[in-house]
């Protein structure tokens, strides 16, 4: 339950934080897509701990391995099974956490829900589980890029604490985000950023704030009226995310300090297709993409799991507190961008899929 995600391309994640290991199946990818351990591996090694000074030391490689589903370097069709091992594992620093819920963790709730728990890092309510979201999105990329080869997706850091950046999502690109350990492409506000991010870790503290998002090549007629509107599965996708608090696309919240003559994309004729001369509206109306960048943003908040004392209660009731242990992002923003763009992947993938297959029905056999 609440484990899968997706209609046509759907994928369920699996594994626990210090279990044996993390993965996921994907069901419903077509087959003869090219793919390759090293086209997911990819994307795992822009998601893993350990690569950079702000992030968590957590010594994790996060080696890929393929198990099935995919048969001399395509895709069978058949459902894709893909495992990553646990090699760093340390449960005994959680040791304290067994009977004591940590603030604004799932500890409680979980206990609450199910009346047990796995207290080793925080079992499946762990970053760790988007290992599997971060594999499936590489394939989801595949298959977009296959279907338009024009399809690009890029997230960035837009902003962490006090600090935002300038940025024209419409011209970013993949190696200005990945030319710093922030992810941030204005290397003015990314140096403000990680000086932040070093303070707070210092302090015992830690930061949140948002991740910008843009899909650029997305054609017009992707998403699903009346419930599975394109921005509502991307929006539900992005808040399944750990510590994700917040989304808006397009002019998001700033709309509601905007009169609709200000607000409303008008339609122009532009390289011969239907166009709009802004894009307030982030590239999807009335739940289905227009064929402009669909363009979003989501808050995240600060890492939960901080050094400094902290009030809490123990499993049998008694007030105690709590200085967390065991090793932490200060900040979860940059690690977090490849597995946004995974999260998009995988809803522009699904809808494309179900687009394709409403578009095909009816026409004639060639």
């Amino acid at each position: 339950m609440g484990n899968s995600f997706g209609q046509l391309f759907r994928i369920t994640t699996w594994g626990e934080s210090h279990g044996g290991g993390v993965g996921v199946v994907i069901d419903g990818c077509p087959p003869r897509i090219e793919l390759s351990e090293a086209d997911i591996q990819r994307e795992l090694d822009r998601r893993r701990p350990g690569q950079s000074a702000i992030v968590t030391p957590r010594d994790e490689a996060d080696r890929c391995q393929i198990l099935s589903g995919v048969f001399e370097g395509r895709t069978l069709g058949t459902p894709i099974s893909i495992l990553v091992m646990n090699k760093d594992a340390r449960p005994e620093a959680y040791a304290e956490m067994k009977s004591t819920y940590r603030p604004s963790h799932a500890d409680f709730t979980y206990e609450a829900k199910y009346g047990i728990r796995n207290w080793q890092g925080g079992g499946r309510a762990s970053a760790r589980e988007t290992i599997g979201r971060v594999a499936a999105g590489a394939v989801a990329r595949k298959i977009l890029r296959t279907l338009n080869p024009g399809f690009e997706l890029i997230a960035y850091v837009n902003h962490v604490y006090d600090v935002t950046a300038t940025v024209d999502p419409a011209a970013v690109t993949t190696e200005q985000v990945e030319a710093n350990d922030v992810r941030c492409p204005d290397p003015a506000a990314a140096e403000k950023m990680r000086k932040a991010i070093e303070k707070a870790r210092a302090d015992g503290d830690s930061l949140g704030g948002t991740i910008a998002c843009v899909a650029r090549g997305v054609l017009a007629g992707l998403g699903e009226p009346v419930f599975d509107k394109l921005e509502a599965d991307l929006a539900k996708a992005m808040l399944s995310l750990p510590a994700s608090k917040g989304f808006e696309i397009g002019s998001g919240f700033a709309a509601t300090r905007m009169r609709g003559s200000e607000h409303n994309d008008a339609f122009e004729i532009r390289e011969g297709r239907v166009r709009t001369e802004t894009n307030n509206s982030g590239g999807v109306q009335g739940g289905i993409s227009n064929g402009e960048n669909i363009f979003f943003r989501v808050a995240f908040k600060p890492t939960s799991t901080i050094a400094r004392e902290q009030k809490t209660v123990t499993a049998s009731g008694e007030e105690t507190t709590l200085a967390a242990r065991g090793r932490h992002d200060p900040c979860v923003l940059p690690r977090a961008v490849p597995i946004v763009e995974a999260m998009a992947a995988l809803v522009l993938c699904d809808h494309a899929l179900r687009q394709r297959a409403i578009s095909d029905f009816g026409k004639p056999e060639s």
